[in-house]
């Protein structure tokens, strides 16, 4: 008898080993086939500043190309710059909860870690400048 039964399919297990062994390229960090479906949908129903945000960075300000709603590990990415290793966040209302502070930088952590730089702009910076 097996001592380590495989995981049912579908069950958190297999989601979790299609996660981290998903061998996309570094761009992607290892991003499952599931986050592109989700940030696909983000690109469909972005917030306002995040479109006041986009319509600058798509010019490639600089010669430099961006992303937006980009896979990366387990986490979407607001706007990403692969050559800056830039990652750029905007954070609405919700982003002031003590829970979503920590999750947060828990996040940026793991970011910075595998040495992507984070900047975070709230929707008012965005939409106020």
């Amino acid at each position: 008898m097996d001592k380590h039964p495989q995981p049912l399919k579908g069950s958190f297990n297999s989601i979790i080993c299609k996660i981290i062994m998903n061998p996309k390229s570094n761009m992607h960090g290892g991003a499952a086939k599931l986050l592109y479906q989700k940030a696909r949908e983000l690109r469909n129903n972005s917030t306002h500043a995040e479109q006041i945000l986009w319509g600058y960075l798509k010019t490639k300000p600089l010669g430099f190309k961006f992303r937006r709603q980009h896979p990366y590990s387990i986490y979407i990415l607001d706007f990403y710059c692969h050559s800056l290793k830039l990652v750029i966040e905007v954070d609405g209302s919700i982003h002031t909860i003590k829970e979503v502070i920590e999750n947060d930088a828990v996040r940026q952590g793991l970011l910075e870690k595998d040495g992507l730089k984070v900047i975070r702009f709230s929707n008012e910076e965005i939409t106020l400048h």
